[in-house]
C-alpha cells in the first residue's frame, strides 16, 4: 500500500466543511474556540474513525441534524461551520487515493480469509447507509501505514451518490455529497455560524 504519488495528496487549500448537530453544541464551539466536535468511532463510519463534515454544503448539514440522524435524534438542529486544512488526505476523488484503498481491501480480505471468518459487508439500502466493510478497509489502510512508519493521513475525503435520481434518467442524485472525515483536529482552524438568506 505504498503510495509513489504522496506529493499530491497535500492539499493546498483550505475547504469549509459543516456539521449538523445540537444548537448547544454548534453554541459551544463557537463561545470556546479549544473545543473541538468529537470523533465518530461507531463501526459503520463510512470514511473510518473521524470528525465528519460535508463540504460546501451547509443546507445538507442542516438536514442531517433535522432528519438523518439515526444514532439519537437531535433536539435542537443546527449546524456548525469549520475552516478545515485537509493537510495529508486520502482523497478519494484521485486515483492513487482509490487504488491505495483498493489494495487495503486486498490486505483486510486476505486477513478474514486467514482467520476463516466472513468480511463484513456495507448494508442498508441502495445507499448502503451502513458500512462496516468500508469502515474496516480505511481502519486497516491507516493501521498499515502506522506499521510502515509511513506519515498518517490528517483527512479523508470522497464523494457518495445518495438517494434517488434528482430527474428521470438522471446520473445525479438528489443527496449526492462530498464528505470529510478529520483525524487530525490541527486540521481545524476555527468554527463558524454558517449565514442563511
Amino acid at each position: 500500500m505504498g503510495n509513489s504519488w504522496i506529493l499530491y495528496q497535500s492539499q493546498p487549500t483550505f475547504v469549509l466543511g459543516f456539521h449538523g448537530t445540537e444548537r448547544k453544541t454548534v453554541e459551544a464551539l463557537i463561545a470556546e474556540p479549544t473545543k473541538h466536535l468529537k470523533h465518530s468511532a461507531g463501526r459503520y463510519e463510512w470514511l473510518g474513525h473521524g470528525i465528519y463534515f460535508w463540504e460546501n454544503d451547509p443546507l445538507r448539514a442542516y438536514e442531517w441534524a433535522t432528519t438523518g440522524n439515526a444514532k439519537s435524534k437531535i433536539k435542537e438542529p443546527d449546524a456548525v461551520g469549520a475552516i478545515v486544512d485537509l493537510k495529508l488526505c486520502l482523497d478519494l476523488t484521485t486515483r492513487s487515493g482509490l487504488e491505495e484503498v483498493a489494495e487495503a481491501y486486498e490486505f483486510v480480505a486476505e486477513l478474514y480469509k486467514e482467520a476463516g471468518s466472513e468480511l463484513p459487508v456495507n448494508v442498508g439500502g441502495p445507499d448502503k447507509l451502513k458500512r462496516e466493510l468500508d469502515c474496516q478497509v480505511i481502519l486497516a489502510l491507516h493501521k498499515y501505514r502506522e506499521d510502515m512508519g509511513l506519515p498518517p493521513y490528517d483527512s479523508i475525503r470522497a464523494p457518495f451518490r445518495e438517494d434517488v435520481e434528482l430527474y428521470p434518467g438522471a446520473g445525479f442524485h438528489r443527496r449526492s455529497h462530498t464528505q470529510i472525515a478529520i483525524r487530525n483536529v490541527d486540521c481545524i482552524k476555527g468554527y463558524f455560524r454558517p449565514i442563511s438568506k
